[in-house]
């Protein structure tokens, strides 16, 4: 790919928030973005429905989309979760829910692709979170989650070096529904300043055109007042 061409991008959770942004920058860019997500997206994108706290069908599902197209160019893992309250107070079920969809989901994911993205010499770019790099409480599983896509993307950027790009993005806040069902006292404050998720998404889309051989690492995108960083 040269560096004006994103090609074939699947994007987890891309029915909404920070994924569809990304969806719909692919899209605008010439792409093709491929949706992942239990919820469908709207428009015309192309959607494959699938739970992701379960591996193996999000395995599956991505089997079938490589198979179908001939193959993919580039994974955006943006599907995230979370269950907010001090570790006594949340329901196992809903903790274990966030680490299954952030980080393994994430995981299969990306492991499922990896032939494809191989071939293609393609790119990954997973999404953490400031959170992944500095908790706070009564987010005991939403950062377990975070901090584990650091160290998987860390890790898979030295295991892949030479043959697929990998970028970890770390947002901090942003305007999108993720805050929408949470108790009053854990949703960021009025006046608080968040980005838009279509700005992180140019993020995203800059990582994913980078030459072949050029690797942009990690990204840290944030308010310039974002409370959870530095």
């Amino acid at each position: 790919m040269s560096v004006t061409e994103v090609g074939a991008v699947m994007v987890t959770g891309g029915a909404r928030g920070l994924g569809r942004a990304v969806a719909e920058a692919i899209a605008k860019s010439g792409g093709t973005p491929i949706v992942l997500d239990i919820a469908a997206p709207d428009g015309e994108v192309a959607w494959h429905q699938v739970d992701l706290a379960d591996a193996r069908a999000a395995e599956h599902a991505v089997a079938e989309i490589v198979e179908q197209r001939g193959g993919i160019d580039a994974v955006v893992t943006a599907a995230g979760i979370d269950a907010c309250g001090d570790l006594l107070d949340v329901d196992a079920h809903d903790w274990e829910r966030v680490i299954a969809v952030n980080l393994i989901g994430t995981a299969a994911v990306v492991r499922a692709a990896l032939p494809s993205l191989i071939d293609r010499r393609g790119r990954v770019v997973t999404v953490a979170s400031t959170l992944g790099l500095r908790a706070l409480p009564a987010a005991t599983a939403y950062s377990a989650s975070k901090f584990g896509v650091v160290g998987f993307t860390r890790a898979l950027s030295s295991e892949l070096a030479g043959r697929v790009g990998v970028t970890l993005l770390l947002p901090g806040g942003m305007r999108t529904g993720f805050f929408d069902d949470r108790p009053e006292q854990f949703k960021p404050a009025p006046d608080q300043q968040l980005n838009t998720p279509d700005d992180v998404a140019e993020a995203v889309l800059f990582a994913l055109r980078q030459p072949l051989g050029c690797e942009v690492r990690e990204l840290l995108i944030a308010p310039s007042t974002e409370p959870s960083w530095p």
